[in-house]
C-alpha cells in the first residue's frame, strides 16, 4: 500500500489552497496569471503578423510608384512620320528621356485617320509602358464619322501640349480684310462660295461649320486629302478659300497668294498676325483648334499616371519645346490630366451637335 501511495502521489493535484511556488499566490490565481500571459502573447504575435501582412501588400504599390519606369516606354503616334504630330511627339520624347531616366520609343501607327493607332493604345496593356501620342481629331471627331473601338473611359488622359488654329484664308483679291468682313461676305452671298477641308467629318469642316451654323452662314465645303492638298487646290483657284491648320499655308501667306482672315481659335496667333480670332467677332465660345495630347489605357495605376503627367508636363513646358511649336505656328498650352479629359469630352459633345447638324452619319471602318 505503501508502494502505491509514493507511485500516486506526484499524480494527485495539490490542494486547491495549496500555496503555488510563487511566493503568496494560490494555485488557481497562479493558473489564471499564466492564461492571461499566453493571451497576451497571442494577441500581440497576431497584431505583429497583421501590421507584417499589411506592409508587404502596400511594399509593391509603394515599389511601383517610386521605381516605375524601369524599362524603355513606347510612344504609338497614329500619324505617319514626318508630319506634325510626329514632329511634336519625337521632340517631346526626346525632352522627357532625362527626366524619366527611361529610352521613349516613338512607333508610328498610322491608318483610319488616327483611329488605328489609338485603338491600339486603348487595347494596351495598362501599365504606363504603351502611351499614345496623339492629335484631337482620332478622339473627338472621327467617333462621329466611324465606328471606333474606344471612348474617353477607355482610355486615361494624361496632358496636353498645346494647340494650333485652323484658318479660312482667301485669295489677295477677295474683297474683305478682317474676320468679320469674311463672315458679311459669306452671309450675304448664301452658298456662292466654297472652302476646302481635309477631309468629310474632318475636324477643320466642323470647326468651320461651328462657326457657320452660330452666324447663319452658308458655304459648300470641298473634302480633299490632307491640308497640303487643300492649300494646291486654292491656289490653283478650285475653291474659294482654304481651309486647313496654318504650315501648309503660312509660306503662301508670307508671299501674298493667300489673305488669311478668320481663326478657328478663340484668340490670335501670332504666326498669322492679320488673321481674326473668334474673339474678335464674339464667337470665342465656340473654338474648335488641333490640339496634341498624351493619353494610356485605362486602368493605369494612378501613381504611373502621375509620374507620367508630371514628367511629359516639365517636357512640354522647355522653352526649346516651345521654340518647336512656334517654328510649326503652333500655340503652348500645357494642361495636366484632369483639363485634358473635361476638354476631350467637351469638345466630343460640341462637334457631335455638329456632325449631326449636318448630317453626317457613322460608318464602319
Amino acid at each position: 500500500m505503501a508502494a502505491l501511495a509514493r507511485a500516486r502521489g506526484p499524480l494527485q493535484l495539490r490542494r486547491r489552497d495549496q500555496m503555488s511556488p510563487v511566493r503568496g499566490v494560490g494555485l488557481t490565481d497562479e493558473i489564471m496569471i499564466r492564461e492571461k500571459t499566453m493571451l497576451k502573447g497571442m494577441l500581440g504575435a497576431l497584431a505583429l503578423a497583421t501590421t507584417a501582412l499589411t506592409t508587404t501588400a502596400l511594399v509593391p504599390l509603394a515599389a511601383v510608384a517610386q521605381e516605375f519606369p524601369t524599362r524603355p516606354i513606347t510612344l504609338i503616334v497614329p500619324a505617319p512620320p514626318g508630319g506634325g504630330t510626329d514632329v511634336f511627339a519625337r521632340q517631346i520624347a526626346e525632352a522627357v528621356e532625362p527626366i524619366l531616366k527611361q529610352k521613349v520609343i516613338v512607333d508610328n501607327r498610322a491608318g483610319g485617320g488616327g483611329t488605328v493607332g489609338t485603338t491600339l493604345v486603348a487595347a494596351a496593356k495598362p501599365d504606363g509602358y504603351t502611351l499614345g501620342f496623339i492629335w484631337n481629331s482620332p478622339l473627338t471627331t472621327s467617333p462621329h464619322s466611324l465606328t471606333v473601338a474606344y471612348t474617353p473611359d477607355t482610355y486615361a488622359s494624361v496632358m496636353s501640349i498645346g494647340y494650333s488654329s485652323y484658318v479660312l484664308c482667301a485669295a489677295p483679291d477677295f474683297p474683305a480684310a478682317t474676320g468679320q468682313e469674311l463672315i458679311d461676305q459669306i452671309k450675304a452671298n448664301p452658298g456662292k462660295f466654297t472652302y476646302g477641308n481635309d477631309g468629310l467629318g474632318g475636324t477643320m469642316q466642323l470647326a468651320a461649320e461651328r462657326v457657320f451654323a452660330k452666324v447663319g452662314a452658308k458655304v459648300r465645303p470641298v473634302p480633299f486629302g490632307g491640308a497640303g492638298e487643300t492649300a494646291r487646290n486654292f491656289l490653283g483657284g478650285h475653291v474659294t478659300f482654304y481651309g486647313g491648320s496654318l504650315p501648309p499655308i503660312l509660306p503662301h501667306a508670307a508671299a501674298g497668294k493667300a489673305k488669311c482672315l478668320l481663326l478657328t481659335s478663340a484668340a490670335k496667333n501670332p504666326a498669322l498676325p492679320q488673321a481674326s480670332g473668334l474673339d474678335d467677332i464674339g464667337l470665342g465660345a465656340e473654338e474648335t483648334v488641333l490640339w496634341w495630347g498624351l493619353i494610356a489605357p485605362a486602368k493605369t495605376p494612378p501613381a504611373v499616371l502621375a509620374t507620367l503627367e508630371k514628367a511629359f508636363m516639365e517636357a512640354a513646358s522647355t522653352p526649346k519645346f516651345k521654340e518647336v511649336m512656334e517654328k510649326q505656328g503652333a500655340t503652348q498650352r500645357v494642361l495636366g490630366a484632369k483639363e485634358t479629359g473635361a476638354l476631350i469630352r467637351k469638345e466630343l459633345d460640341a462637334l457631335g451637335t455638329v456632325a449631326k447638324a449636318i448630317g453626317i452619319e457613322r460608318k464602319a471602318q
